[in-house]
């Protein structure tokens, strides 16, 4: 079964972008993209349905309607609906979830946005499937879920929380795994993840910084999208490490991947990670974690290698001076772990999707019938 797809990505940039084009160019279908630039994500929920609906519109009056929409999650999906129905009203529409606007991790000073967090609700009762980047992020959203609703005046929506766990899938975000290349000593530790609140940069910046006041020997490449994030912090204590510094910040997409790929090890505190495409980049392309044991870690990383890789929150500095104290040890206790991040990538994940909607397009097309 040949199909063709309408993806909308409204926030088309980072992760989300890596998931769209790696999807698009990987899949057997004939996937029409639809994007809006990364900025702006709050109007991106608010607005992103009224700009791209008629670019859908569009597609489907001149090369006729796709056989399945699906929509990454910032977008009002109701609107959507709405704004499509003159060619999309029979069409299958999936939501895809990166992230969430009800269980995502606020400042202390930060009140929850409800308006946003109700844009969420309203968008899993309308999907008609529901695909979650990891279980971690499936468990918790449900967690959350029924005391969001309960707090309101009436009718609160609870006899449709069953209806839309049943609609909920597990799909992981397909990798474009960076090959490994020659290390070279002393060791290259790795931070490539977002300099905002959530991915907590500075934690690790901080545990860096007392190693090298120990005396530990070791290189540093803390890189990643540093806009809008704690550079103002982060830059200085960067300073602190001099010629330990290797990259730092923004790298193109080539050089993020010769770093990724010379890594002997890397690291993360993250409060926020739904999947970790960054850290399974790293991991498949060769580098020892190491990595909280909560969020989707203990998903990602498979149940064998917890105990050699996982540390507890608070245990950060440690667990990475144990790691670079003995580091061929640690290389011999992950041996097969790089191998096994290849679940992850686009030949293994794309026809996975690609199977899924042809059998939701199937089932609707009987349903027609």
């Amino acid at each position: 079964m040949h199909l063709v797809v309408d993806l909308v990505d409204p926030f088309h940039g980072g992760s989300h972008r890596a998931w769209a084009e790696g999807w698009t160019a990987t899949s057997a279908h004939r996937v029409r993209l639809h994007t809006l630039p990364a900025q702006a994500w709050r109007w991106r929920m608010r607005g992103a349905a009224t700009t791209l609906a008629p670019t859908l519109v569009d597609g489907a009056t001149k090369d006729g309607p796709p056989d399945v929409v699906v929509v990454s999650d910032m977008i009002d999906l109701g609107d959507l609906r709405a704004r499509t129905m003159t060619t999309h009203s029979r069409v299958p529409m999936v939501l895809y979830l990166h992230e969430n606007q009800l269980t995502y991790p606020r400042r202390p000073d930060e009140p929850l946005d409800a308006g946003l967090a109700w844009i969420t609700w309203r968008n899993l009762t309308l999907a008609d499937e529901i695909w979650c980047n990891s279980a971690f992020h499936r468990d918790e959203l449900l967690g959350a879920l029924p005391a969001f609703l309960e707090a309101v005046p009436d009718h609160d929506h609870s006899h449709l929380l069953a209806g839309v766990a049943a609609r909920m899938r597990v799909r992981h975000p397909g990798v474009d795994l960076p090959a490994s290349r020659s290390r070279h000593d002393p060791p290259l530790v790795l931070s490539n993840q977002r300099w905002h609140d959530d991915k907590d940069v500075e934690s690790v910046v901080r545990a860096m910084i007392r190693l090298a006041d120990d005396g530990v020997v070791f290189r540093a490449a803390v890189i990643g999208d540093h806009e809008g994030g704690h550079a103002e912090v982060i830059d200085p204590l960067l300073d602190r490490l001099g010629d330990r510094v290797v990259a730092r910040g923004h790298q193109t997409r080539a050089r993020y991947e010769e770093l990724v790929g010379e890594s002997d090890v890397v690291v993360s505190a993250a409060r926020t990670e739904f999947f970790g495409i960054a850290v399974v980049e790293a991991v498949g392309a060769g580098a020892v974690p190491v990595l909280p044991h909560d969020v989707a870690y203990p998903e990602v990383v498979p149940s064998a290698y917890h105990a050699s890789v996982l540390y507890e929150r608070g245990d950060l500095r440690r667990a990475l001076a144990a790691t670079l104290a003995d580091l061929e040890r640690h290389r011999v206790a992950v041996e097969g772990l790089a191998e096994s991040m290849g679940r992850f990538s686009w030949e293994v994940v794309a026809p996975d999707y690609d199977r899924a909607l042809e059998g939701l397009a199937g089932s609707r097309r009987s349903g027609d019938h």
